[in-house]
Formats: structure tokens, sequence, C-alpha cells
């Protein structure tokens, strides 16, 4: 077509308008070539003098497109518009009818989708566009030879009735579930967008963010049938040494083996076959005999778990016991709920909560530990954390959260928005506000995290290996600094390896595991083509809520239950309680392991996030002439790159 015809098409198109608008003005069109063929004679007849005016311009406007309707381009130029008005209003009446048809329709949202309304109705309306549809291998573009093809597919049925048809044996296991679920041509979360930032720019700290959750059917349909490749390694084996000795020129402890320095570089040589150090080396299998011993029934239980794991740990009864809400009837029949206790974590949950003989309290399962490898209970919770393959080595997939934090969102749901969805086999949230180690290491030094030297000292170490400051020259990685609350990951040999060598290095520096995460990442990646997912902060705060550690809950219990103090013996206690802080020194292992770990008062110990409140009194600010210039709380100037643009 012409640049012609285009100008005809739009004049036309506008004219067409017109005539909708019932406007009587007579759009101009550009002048068409002449003929040699004469003009037909005027008519004899007049128009009758009892017509209107608009009857006159009607009738003159529908002579001339009579007119030129014998054209062979214009006569197709209004086919063409015919045609397309068929359509829209056929777009029209199909969408209503979508509407209607979909109200009526039950999909048990509720908790299994987390859809909010406004996310519902955005997906109606976007099934009744003219779109070509979602296509599953834009999403998943290397996975869907490992998902099962759906038979025809039977009426829709709910959540509760397949897991009803699963208890009468008619499906016996999910893999014969998905054959009687089809997936949708369309994926639900396609035109999902995130919200617009809040317009209250006071509110600076932490807080959740909508996510897109598919139903629980939708994810199950999508679990990968087999296991997701693994690049280069294919076989991953670990060091055992019942007749370990201690040694003194190693850094690391004996539950971790005692790598020395070259045996850790060697790590780092990604081969198909390897043999790593991974904890739990003393003793014939993880858990019996090796330090963060277990019972053999628990063992064996947790070597049936082949599916889902949902861990968590409270040690040193630091955190109260959340229980995990919104979830499925397949998850909570299916999927694994460990929580790993102490001694004297267990003494105080079965003085608060209902502890029946299977060792469960709610959904959890809880595991007492003992022989605890470590006398710090911060380190002692990394052993769970980053060696869950190690104590389910049946396990597919596992979430890890942390002992404060409260599930609200069912594990199959997280997993396909998180893995599934991107192709991913590790997701980890990246921190909210911090991205570069450097600036990490400070932050955890001003907060009295750890022992200042030896903060400094792994910082220094991983320099002279190569740790630079976090720049725009790395992407596509977001971030050098992870929140490290939450681990969603796939127990492949790659992914089962990394968190291995993260292990290590907690167990030969600090136990600040967002200072070596980086430094793991970017050696392994620097081997082979591995990926992971690092997805925002708020969206981890989507599906986990956040609570106070307990001692500073039983705080402001008593705070609450004494009664407000009078102002000026306020001031005295804030003044005195910013003076003296309690310390638990750790008998360190060499120098630079040392730690120090500082209990802040209630005011330091406090993160900004979604759940938060502040501290239950302030002293007034300065006013006016009242204020000083040095009056403002110092803080450590970020160590950012002149250079950083982000994100």
């Amino acid at each position: 077509m012409t640049g012609g015809s285009l100008g005809l098409r739009s004049g036309s198109y506008g004219s067409l308008q017109a005539q909708i608008n019932g406007s009587s003005a007579v759009v101009a069109v550009s002048p068409l070539p002449t003929h040699s063929t004469p003009p037909p004679p005027p008519s004899a007849r007049k128009p009758s003098k009892m017509l209107l005016p608009g009857s006159r311009d009607k009738e003159r406007c529908l002579a001339w497109i009579c007119k030129l309707a014998g054209r062979r381009r214009v006569g197709m130029l209004l086919l063409l518009i015919a045609s397309a008005a068929v359509l829209l209003s056929f777009s029209i009446v199909s969408k209503v009818f979508v509407i209607v048809f979909l109200s009526d329709y039950d999909v048990s949202a509720g908790s299994e989708t987390n859809l909010n309304f406004s996310d519902q109705l955005k997906n109606i309306t976007n099934i009744g566009r003219g779109s070509t549809g979602f296509s599953r291998s834009s999403l998943i573009p290397s996975r869907d030879d490992n998902r099962v093809n759906s038979s025809p597919p039977p009426p829709f049925l709910g959540l509760k009735q397949l897991q009803a048809n699963i208890e009468n044996g008619t499906w016996s296991s999910p893999a014969s579930l998905l054959q009687h679920y089809q997936i949708p041509a369309r994926h639900p979360c396609e035109h999902f967008a995130f919200p617009p930032p809040p317009a209250d720019k006071k509110r600076t700290g932490p807080r959740p963010c909508p996510v897109c959750y598919v139903p629980v059917e939708h994810a199950l349909a999508v679990m990968p049938a087999s296991q997701s490749p693994s690049p280069i390694l294919q076989n991953l084996t670990y060091f055992s040494d019942e007749n370990l000795l201690p040694n003194e020129s190693n850094a690391s402890s004996l539950f971790g083996g005692q790598p020395s320095l070259q045996q850790r570089n060697e790590s780092f040589d990604i081969k198909e076959s390897m043999t790593v150090h991974c904890g739990f080396v003393r003793g014939k299998k993880p858990g019996h005999g090796t330090g963060f011993n277990m019972d053999e029934d628990a063992l064996l239980e947790m070597e049936q778990c082949h599916g889902v794991v949902v861990a968590s740990a409270i040690f040193g009864n630091y955190d109260i016991l959340q229980q995990p809400k919104n979830m499925s009837d397949f998850a909570k029949q299916n999927a694994c709920f460990y929580m790993f206790v102490d001694e004297e974590t267990e003494a105080y949950i079965r003085n608060t909560s209902t502890w029946n003989d299977s060792n469960r309290v709610g959904l959890w399962r809880v595991v007492v530990v003992r022989n605890l490898p470590y006398t710090d209970a911060r380190r002692t919770g990394k052993i769970p954390k980053l060696l869950l393959h190690r104590i389910f080595p049946n396990a597919r997939f596992s979430i890890w959260i942390d002992g404060k934090l409260e599930l609200v969102v069912d594990p199959y749901q997280i997993l396909e928005r998180f893995l599934w969805r991107v192709n991913a086999t590790f997701a980890i949230s990246k921190h909210y506000r911090r991205f570069d180690v450097f600036e990490e290491a400070e932050a955890n030094k001003a907060a009295g995290k750890y022992v200042n030297a030896s903060i400094d000292y792994q910082i220094e170490f991983y320099r002279r290996e190569g740790l630079t400051h976090y720049s725009s020259a790395k992407l596509p990685i977001v971030s050098d600094v992870p929140e490290g609350c939450v681990i969603i990951r796939e127990h492949t040999p790659i992914t089962n390896l990394f968190t291995c060598l993260w292990f290590n290095e907690v167990d030969r520096f600090t136990s600040r595991d967002q200072i070596s995460f980086s430094t793991v990442r970017d050696k392994i990646m620097a081997k082979v083509d591995w990926r992971l997912n690092m997805f925002m902060d708020c969206e981890r705060r989507n599906f986990v809520i956040q609570a106070y550690h307990k001692d500073l809950l039983d705080q402001r219990k008593l705070q609450s239950l004494s009664g407000p103090p009078p102002p000026n013996a306020l001031l005295s206690n804030e003044a005195s309680s910013k003076s003296t802080t309690s310390t638990a020194v750790e008998v360190g292992k060499s120098t630079e392991s040392a730690a120090v770990h500082v209990k802040s008062t209630p005011e330091a110990t406090v993160e900004d996030g979604a759940g938060k409140t502040p501290p239950l009194r302030k002293s007034p600010p300065r006013r006016g002439r009242d204020r000083k210039s040095g009056s403002k709380r110092r803080r450590p100037r970020p160590l950012i790159p002149k250079d950083f643009t982000p994100a």
C-alpha cells in the first residue's frame, strides 16, 4: 500500500469517527487522480426543500461515497474499515462475556493465589485482549522437556477436591496429579507490574511489595519432572575423617574439617567429580557422632523426605517459634516442615506450646540438636541454613527461613515464582540498602555485629584475592550483598557445592555470611556458566513476616507491665543503657576468628521493616537555637564508587 493510500486511510478513519459521533461536518479528503471519463451529468431533479439541512448533508455524503465506491482502491479501503469495525465490536462483546463468565467461576483464590482484587481484575481484562497469548517457552525457555504434558482437560477441580482424590487413591502421587491438570495457554502473571512507589517519602525503610503467585495447582503442574542440569560438576562427595585431630595452624573448626588454604583454593577449581569439605567431617553420616547430633528417629525421617523441605532453626532461645500460615492441604501433607532447636530452646517451647508425642508443634517437626560444634548460636545456625542438602540427602528443593520469620505463602507458590518461572536453581534476596561488601563490613562494625579486627582481617583477605567495590561493570549481577534470612534452592551438584564453600568461609572467618557471599559466588561463576536469582528484598517481605527477637520482646513486655517511667527517670535510664552493653565472647579458634558479639539496646537492635514499631519513648528533639551542629548521629560513610549508576 502506497503512502497516498495510508493518508487516505487515516482520513477515512477520521470521517468514520466523525459519523459515529454524529458530526455533520465532512472531513476533507485529498483529491484523487482524475480520469478521462467525464463526470456524470448533474441530476435534473432537485432535492426536496422539505429536507432539513442535516439531511441534505447526509444525502450529499452518501452520494459522494457511492460515487467513490466504484473505484477499486476506495472500495478496498471501505471494506477494510468495515472489517475493522466488526472485529472491534466482536472484541468488546467477547471481553464482556469473559468477565461475566469468570465472575461466576470459583477459582478458590483466597490464600492459594495471594492475588489481590486489582491483580485478579487485571488478569481478567487481559484475557479479553487481542493478544497472541502467553507462550510457556518464553517464560521457561529450556525446561519444557522436563514438564509433564497434560492430557485432555477434565472439568476444573479445586485443590481440596484434588487432595480428596489423592486420599481416596484416585491419584496416589503428584505425578499422576499433573496428568489431570492442563497448563493454561497464558500465564496468570503475564501482565503483572509493580505499583508506583508510595507518595510518603518519610517512610524510607524496607517494606513488602506485591508479588504475583500462581495457584498451587499451576505450581505443581510446572514443577520440573527431573533434576535441573548442573554445569560441569556432576558428582559431588564430601570429606569424612572419624579420627580427625585438632590442628592449630588451620583456622576452621573440627566440625568443618580444618581445610588448609591450599585445599580451600582447590575447592574452587570446578571439575566433573569433586570431593570437598562440607561440615559433618567426623562421623559415619551427618548428625551421627559428627557434632550437631540428632536422634536416630529424626535422621530416618529426614532421609524419607524426597520433595520440598521448609526448614528453620532457633538456638540459644533467641526467637519465638512462628507457625506457617496460608499453607495448602497439599503442602501440609507432602512438604516437610522442620525446626532445629537446642536443649535450651526445647525447654522453653515445651513450657509455652503444645508439644505432642510425635515431636510436632503445629506444622513444625521439632528436632533437638545436641553436642553443638560452636559456642556462638549465630554460627551454629549456619549449619542447617547452608547444609540442608547434607541433612536431607534425598530432598529436591528447600526453603530456608530464619527463626524470627513467619512464612505466609505456600512453598510451592514460592518455588514457582523465584525458581521455576525464571529457570533458576538458587534464589536469595538482595539487601534493600547496601550492595557493596565494603559498605556491609563497615555497617557490621558500626552495629557491633562482630569484633572489628576479625571483620577487617576477612575484608583484607578478600581484597588481596581480588575483591573490588560493586559497580555497574558487574551487571547483570545486581548486588554483592544478600539479605540472607531466606534461601530458596534446588539441590543440584552446583548449588550444593556453592553452599558448601560458602559454609567453609563462615567456618574459617566470621559468622557474617553476607560478607563472604559474593566471593564464593564470583569464584564459581568465573569457572562455570551458572547464575543465581537475586530478587528484591521487598518481594521477600511479601511471603515472610519479620518479628522481633525474643530478648527484645521480653524487654518491651517488662516495660509495658511496669508502666511508663517519669520523664526525668526516662532520660537517665536512656543514658545509662547506652553506656552499658552486655557482650558475649566466643573462645576463638585462631587470632583472626575470635568473635565478640554485642547485644545492643532496644533502640540499636530494632531493624527497619514491615511489622516493626519504633522504640517506646524518645527524648524530645532539640528545636530552634537549642539545636547544635554536632548533635546529629554520625553514620559510616558509604563506600560507593563514583562511576556507579544503580540499575
